[in-house]
């Protein structure tokens, strides 16, 4: 009978402050969620993942999607976005081929949008970690 008050602290504890803080920060900077959460070792992994398929993606002459004329560049254009300010500072800086015209630049898009993906989930998982829905 005693521990069932100590769970319910532990499941209040978990839920005070605000619980999208691991979700956000990690879809705009990949690892960043688990970093605030304090996981150095899963954070650097992800992070050293993520960027490296992104850079790897973008030195293959991937194309980064900018508009949704069709269903397939519609869903590259989601996966794009989820790498957050990786996109949106590629964007600016004029990275990412307008069209694919060598043969690893298809797979190098791939990339991208895999990285992109990895990102979300990512961000669940800090997301899922923080809430408590994920053990540790």
């Amino acid at each position: 009978m005693a521990t069932t008050p100590n769970k319910i602290v532990a499941g209040q504890d978990s839920q005070q402050g605000f619980v999208y803080l691991p979700l956000i920060a990690g879809w705009l900077v990949p690892g960043a969620g688990h970093f605030l959460l304090r996981k150095w070792g899963r954070g650097s992994l992800i992070a050293i993942s993520i960027l490296g398929m992104f850079v790897l993606g973008l030195l293959m002459q991937g194309k980064l999607y900018t508009g949704a004329q069709d269903i397939l560049d519609m869903l590259g254009l989601v996966g794009d976005l989820g790498n957050g300010l990786l996109f949106v500072v590629s964007r600016i800086l004029g990275l990412g081929a307008d069209q694919v015209q060598v043969t690893t630049g298809d797979y190098g898009t791939k990339f991208i949008v895999v990285a992109g993906l990895l990102n979300v989930i990512a961000a669940v998982d800090a997301h899922n970690l923080r809430t408590g829905r994920k053990p540790e």
